[in-house]
């Protein structure tokens, strides 16, 4: 069985950083590309960033500059895990940030549960 869990998030002050991480646990054999998202109250679901196998990387407008992520992705059981540092928060990335892992084999796409990332003074 596969499980996608995310660690870090939490409460940070305008201007301050977090990094969140995602890790795909269990038997996984392939994966096509990892990313994560965000879905403010009242909001849809949205693309913040996502790396694929081969290390391209896709950013949504607003993380671009401020957002980065990073790690790797791979087969085999191998570790896959993905990173997103974020930096120059602001009141408005506040929202619960979720990470999916896209094409797992034998599983398709799966989410993680997601994290709290609250951005206030």
């Amino acid at each position: 069985q596969v499980q996608i869990v995310e660690t870090g998030g939490g409460l940070v002050q305008p201007g301050g950083s977090l990094i969140l991480s995602c890790a795909a646990s269990g038997t996984v054999l392939s994966i096509d590309a990892m990313g994560w998202y965000r879905q403010a109250p009242g909001k849809q679901r949205e693309l913040v960033a996502s790396v694929n196998r081969d290390g391209t990387t896709n950013y949504a407008n607003f993380a671009k500059g401020r957002f980065t992520i990073s790690g790797a992705i791979s087969g085999d059981n191998a570790k896959n895990t993905v990173y997103l540092q974020m930096n120059s928060l602001k009141p408005e990335d506040t929202a619960i940030y979720y990470c999916l892992a896209e094409g797992v084999r034998y599983y398709g796409d799966l989410w993680g549960q997601g994290t709290q990332v609250t951005v206030s003074s």
